[in-house]
């Protein structure tokens, strides 16, 4: 690839993640509907299904996601009754989301997602998706490693 090839949006690594997240989102977004939520309301849930409560630092942290996009959120979830925002009683500046009985309710009516979406993309062999899985956590690992080097300089 010359110099002059190097703009061509194609030729980006970045675009084809970009376009995929948003197929990914677009396609799961008719499940999402039924339950009233978002795709990122829903990974958020996920985090709270597993973990019951989680400090909204550790959070943002694992779904990727800054205070400002993060807040609103969990605002939202919590006026649907799915979550709960406490402080810390060890830290008062630690704000903690805890998981609901009606958030717990979710997770039952959520369950049929992951396979409903297996479904829909059966011409994705399993391998394939295992080795993508692994190349994306790869690279997340490398840019987290750079743009934590960039963070540094600033």
């Amino acid at each position: 690839m010359d110099k002059k090839d190097s703009l061509r949006l194609e030729n980006q690594l970045c675009f084809p993640l970009y376009a995929c997240a948003r197929e990914v989102v677009k396609a799961y977004r008719p499940h999402l509907d039924v339950l009233g939520l978002t795709y990122t309301q829903y990974i958020t849930m996920m985090v709270l299904w597993e973990e019951g409560k989680v400090s909204v630092r550790d959070l943002g942290r694992k779904l990727h996601l800054d205070s400002g996009t993060l807040t609103p959120l969990l605002k939202k979830l919590e006026s649907k009754g799915y979550l709960k925002r406490e402080r810390s009683t060890v830290d008062e500046r630690v704000v903690i989301a805890c998981i609901t009985e009606e958030g717990r309710k979710l997770k039952r009516a959520a369950a049929k997602i992951p396979q409903a979406m297996s479904k829909e993309i059966t011409d994705f062999p399993m391998e394939d998706a295992q080795e993508l899985y692994r190349l994306l956590y790869k690279l997340i690992g490398l840019l987290e490693v750079c743009n934590s080097q960039q963070d540094a300089k600033n």
